[in-house]
């Protein structure tokens, strides 16, 4: 009789069952995921079938699966499927638990072998194969193709390794014109990986054509300026030293980001000056490549650049010695080999225990550093040295099949991104490098899969190039303009997709973010021009095109942005107002602004993201910032949305967008933040936030607040300008634009409205120097529902306009009308009783 499994509930934190019949499929195969059934030592066998029983003939078994994840190796016809997994006793003995190599997962595909149970032992070449011992059992991939006595080997799946029962057995559909996005398996992923150095970026065959592009036209590839801005510089410059420890061992924010810094100049040196020296054969270049590759090869893996002590130097650092290794391979001696070698399976040992050991991703996928760390260490460091270390294989093994299966877990279909554009300039600078460099190493393309295909709408609409101040979360650059980064970021899904929106939006930064590249931001992360070569030499030209007939209104589901635009393509007179309530709640980068909105009109910020970016866990950041009385949102007797640091109550402090539609003459929105104030205001009902966005020119904000017992709203407004108040009214006076603001109904009657410039409860050294901001509180009087509704007009400089309004009010509903030049809006409001 078969052990019980362990079957635990999931939660929010936690990787969910996958696919069900609530599972809407966007790329085939589908990709299973369930809760581990035991902490540690855990690996699987996996059933999928176009039966409910499980007939023999028309299920495909797969074990050893190594975590609790998998992707099958070949695309599923469409149909109805069901699935179940168990545990097996133990992992295999290879250490490497592998699994599914060899296999056909594909039903419509007819597989003479089907039924054979195959096991292969390890070759130790470059294919990746070292050190694993795999198995794959694979039944009837169509109905009859299998025959009979190969059918007989698979009666019982529980006779290979030993099995505890079945999981509950799930159901999914797989519909027809999927994007299909297989992971090959195992024993294949590496078939077309070269023993031979280099493999990052570059791979050896590569070389000679690359010379002679470089000698021939060096500017068609950018390497004139790479040479001479990338390379040379570091030819004069003294070797970096060690970093030291904080004092006392102490986290100082100032001294942390120098190290890293420190670390990042470490990177370009051993890197830039490896490639140019190999590209141009040029003995004294390598010789100084190879000065600092040792130099910094005999920093201490346990000391300052240590994952544990500063996990930004330790990615650095692992990264130079990968690419140094890589580069340097010919010129380095065998007893340098092994060394730098050592140094980077330690460097890269800390990295992955941490991942997949404590981090534990493929349980909680909400680490942000850690889901990064696959692209900025494991992937270049494992490349470097597959097929020389074990471990290196496993290691990548991992990284590849949570890029297929869990990656990203900050967004989905739509391509949105939770933790802001910052961030995901950040995710993506590194991930793109990694898959770059998996796809020209491996042949693996994961850009296929559709969040890939669709990511560059995020930064495009809910981070436009010409807006400042004017997006949600965290952000390193805020109150500059949007990072050039950002754009060759984007340029890169230009050069994937060849949408001419992504190549408009880069030219766009590149005009406008002219002087920010030695900022921290920049500097300290990544070389425009080792990036600019990279792209030229892989990428084609993709030609521009003007966001002209852009979608007025666009809803990131995955992760519960909307984004409403009016003349994108003209700075001077575009409109932007963004808006969210999000299922990612405060987790992370995110911030308690559920229900809040940004608005950025003529080239001018008016409601803004407030603050300055000083540094995570700063009292700026934890004080203010993450804060809802930092967003231009509502408080409940004082107490905003739970944003403090327990991750289950960051999520759990959620938004809904309820509806998005666009009309002929208005676009809307409908959201919903009740759970986000829950933990704070555990007598709050319903908190929804209505958003028209009229004629493409001003906006009205229907707020609805129901309690169980009476309570005051407070009204949230942040701008860069002292405003001006008058009665119900406040205006903005910016530099480029003005903005009328008129709360022209309250269901409790008229607001108490004041303003102030502080940043409350932020340490005052931390913002010294800095300009004030200003801040507006409009105040209901304390009752159990209440209703206020607010007309936002932005004005352009020198154009005069308003819009006026009348309220009528006979029946059960308060009706408002809008015009403006003419035209007459309606918005009704339910009386609060």
């Amino acid at each position: 009789m078969s052990k019980p499994l362990y079957q635990p509930q999931s939660g929010v934190l936690t990787v969910q069952y996958a696919p069900d019949e609530h599972t809407v499929l966007i790329e085939n195969p589908p990709r299973f995921t369930w809760i581990p059934a035991q902490l540690d030592g855990d690996s699987y066998v996996l059933q999928y079938s176009t039966s409910p029983d499980f007939d023999m003939e028309l299920t495909v078994t797969v074990q050893p699966v190594p975590y609790n994840l998998y992707t099958p190796v070949r695309a599923l016809a469409p149909g109805e499927y069901y699935w179940r997994y168990a545990l097996l006793d133990s992992r295999p003995p290879s250490g490497d638990t592998a699994g599914a190599v060899g296999q056909f997962d594909d039903q419509s595909v007819s597989v003479g072998s089907a039924g054979r149970l195959d096991h292969k032992s390890a070759t130790g070449d470059a294919t990746g194969a070292a050190g694993e011992l795999d198995s794959a059992l694979v039944s009837g991939a169509a109905a009859g193709s299998a025959s009979a006595p190969d059918n007989a080997l698979l009666a019982d799946t529980s006779t290979c390794l030993g099995r505890t029962e079945w999981s509950v057995t799930r159901r999914f559909t797989v519909p027809p014109g999927l994007p299909e996005t297989p992971l090959a398996g195992r024993d294949s992923r590496y078939a077309h990986a070269s023993k031979a150095h280099p493999r990052l970026w570059l791979q050896a065959s590569e070389l000679p054509e690359f010379r002679r592009k470089v000698r021939d036209n060096p500017a068609s590839v950018g390497w004139d300026a790479f040479l001479d801005r990338s390379v040379i510089p570091w030819t004069e410059r003294a070797l970096i030293a060690e970093p030291l420890p904080y004092p006392n061992n102490k986290r100082v924010a100032k001294l942390w980001r120098q190290m890293y810094m420190d670390c990042q100049e470490a990177l370009y040196a051993i890197r830039h000056l490896s490639i140019a020296g190999v590209v141009l054969e040029d003995r004294a270049l390598i010789e100084n490549a190879k000065t600092w590759l040792m130099h910094v090869t005999a920093w201490d893996p346990q000391g300052t650049t240590s994952r544990d002590y500063n996990d930004e130097a330790a990615f650095r650092i692992a990264g130079a010695l990968a690419w140094g290794y890589d580069w340097l391979y010919h010129a380095l001696t065998e007893t340098e080999r092994e060394l730098v070698r050592e140094r980077l399976l330690q460097r890269t040992e800390q990295v992955a225990f941490h991942v997949m050991e404590r981090s534990k991703i493929h349980h909680v996928p909400f680490d942000s550093h850690a889901v990064r760390s696959l692209s900025s260490v494991l992937v270049p460091c494992c490349i470097a040295m597959l097929g020389e270390e074990d471990k290196a294989n496993s290691w990548l093994n991992y990284t590849l099949e949570y890029y297929s299966c869990l990656y990203t877990p900050w967004g989905g279909a739509d391509g949105g991104w939770a933790e802001g554009p910052m961030y995901w300039t950040t995710g993506m600078a590194f991930v793109t490098e990694a898959l770059n460099l998996l796809r020209k190493y491996t042949d693996i393309d994961f850009y296929r899969r559709p969040f890939f295909q669709k990511t560059g709408d995020f930064p495009l609409y809910c981070f436009s190039p010409d807006t400042i101040r004017a997006s949600f979360g965290d952000q390193s650059s805020l109150g500059d303009p949007v990072s050039l980064k950002t754009g060759f970021n984007i340029r890169q899904f230009a050069g994937i997709t060849g949408n001419g929106l992504y190549q408009w939006y880069f030219e766009q930064t590149k005009a406008t973010d002219t002087d920010s590249e030695m900022k921290f931001y920049n500097y300290g992360w990544w070389d425009f021009r080792f990036d600019e070569m990279m792209y030229l030499h892989d990428y084609p030209t993709v030609e521009a095109q003007q966001p002209t007939e852009v979608d007025p209104v666009k809803w990131f589901r995955d992760i519960g942005w909307v984004a409403f635009h009016a003349d994108m393509h003209d700075p001077e007179r575009h409109i932007m107002l963004l808006t969210k309530s999000s299922p990612y709640g405060s987790i992370s980068h995110s911030h308690g602004d559920q229900n809040g909105f940004l608005l950025h009109a003529f080239g001018e910020p008016l409601a803004i993201e407030s603050g300055y970016y000083i540094a995570f866990g700063s009292t700026m950041h934890m004080n203010w910032r993450k804060q809802t009385r930092a967003t231009n949102s509502l408080l409940i007797d004082g107490a905003g949305q739970y944003a403090g640091t327990n991750k289950v109550l960051n999520m759990a402090a959620s938004g809904t967008v309820e509806a998005v539609e666009n009309h002929d003459n208005y676009s809307y929105s409908r959201c919903n933040a009740t759970a986000a104030y829950k933990e704070n205001v555990p007598y709050l009902e319903r908190c929804v936030r209505e958003l028209y966005f009229f004629g493409k020119s001003y906006i009205v904000v229907v707020d609805h607040v129901d309690l169980s017992q009476p309570g005051r709203i407070d009204w949230l407004f942040h701008t860069l300008y002292e405003m001006k108040i008058d009665g119900q009214s406040f205006k903005v006076q910016g530099r480029k634009a003005d903005m009328d603001g008129r709360f022209v109904y309250s269901a409790s009657g008229d607001l108490d409205i004041s303003q102030h410039n502080e940043f409350t409860d932020v340490e005052p050294s931390e913002i010294e120097g800095f300009e004030r901001q200003w801040h507006l509180t409009a105040s209901a009087r304390p009752a159990r529902s209440h209703r206020i509704v607010t007309l936002l007009v932005p004005i352009r400089k020198d154009e005069p306009k308003y819009v006026s309004y009348f309220m009528d009010d006979q029946d059960h509903g308060v009706h408002l009308y809008f015009t403006e030049n003419g035209v007459t809006n309606k918005v009704e409001v339910p009386k609060a009783y």
